[in-house]
C-alpha cells in the first residue's frame, strides 16, 4: 500500500451517493467539505439531518411492507438509540420524524428532561431504559417514571425490579432483556 487512497480505495466502495469527488474537491451530499475543512480544520465530524429524516422513514417503510407481506398484526415503534448520537439536534430531528427513545445511561436521563423542558419530547413518548443500571440510573428512572412519563425500564436482574416495587408507588410497565443464545442458567431465567 502506497498511499492512504490506495486504503480507501481497497476497503470502501467510493465514490458513494452520499461522496463524491469533483475538481479535487470533496463533496457529502453537494456540500464542499474542503471549504469546511479549509475553515474548521480536520479531523470532521458531521451530521446530515435529512439522512437521519430519510433512513427513519426507510425503517417504517420497510416494516410495513415486513407486516403486510407475513400478515403480521402487531405494532413497530422506533426508537432512537441515545448512545448513538446525543447531540440534542440529532435527537430533536429524530423525535420530529415519530420516533421514541431508548436509553443506556443515567447522563440520558437528564438529556430526557432537557428535551421536554424545551418542549421537544412529550410525557407520552417512550422512553425505553436500556442497559445496565447503576443505583444512580435506577434512581433517575424511577424518579421520571413518578413525574408521568411513558418510561418503561428493560430488567437486566431482579434487584433491578426490587428498587422499582420500592420506589415507585404507581402502576409501571416493565420489559425484560431475554438472551436468547445464552443456557438459562440464572435466577432471572
Amino acid at each position: 500500500m502506497k498511499s492512504y487512497f490506495d486504503l480507501v480505495d481497497q476497503t470502501f466502495d467510493f465514490p458513494t451517493n452520499e461522496f463524491k469527488v469533483e475538481k479535487d474537491s470533496l463533496y457529502f451530499n453537494n456540500v464542499d467539505l474542503m471549504s469546511i475543512i479549509e475553515k474548521y480544520g480536520t479531523p470532521l465530524k458531521l451530521t446530515y439531518l435529512p439522512r437521519i429524516a430519510q433512513n427513519i422513514n426507510r425503517a417504517k417503510e420497510l416494516f410495513t411492507a415486513a407486516f403486510k407481506k407475513l400478515k403480521y398484526k402487531g405494532d413497530y415503534t422506533y426508537c432512537y438509540c441515545t448512545k448513538s448520537s446525543h447531540f440534542s439536534f440529532v435527537i430533536e430531528e429524530c423525535l420530529k420524524n415519530g420516533t421514541h427513545i431508548e436509553t443506556s445511561s443515567a447522563f440520558d436521563i437528564a438529556i430526557i428532561k432537557s428535551l421536554y423542558a424545551k418542549g421537544s419530547l412529550s410525557k407520552d413518548t417512550y422512553i425505553i431504559c436500556n442497559g445496565f443500571k447503576r443505583p444512580l440510573y435506577t434512581q433517575y428512572v424511577s424518579e421520571i417514571i413518578m413525574e408521568g412519563f411513558n418510561c418503561i425500564p428493560i430488567l437486566d436482574n431482579l434487584n433491578e425490579l426490587d428498587y422499582y416495587s420500592q420506589h415507585i408507588t404507581k402502576p409501571f410497565q416493565i420489559g425484560m432483556r431475554l438472551a436468547a443464545d445464552e443456557e438459562p442458567n440464572f435466577e432471572f431465567y
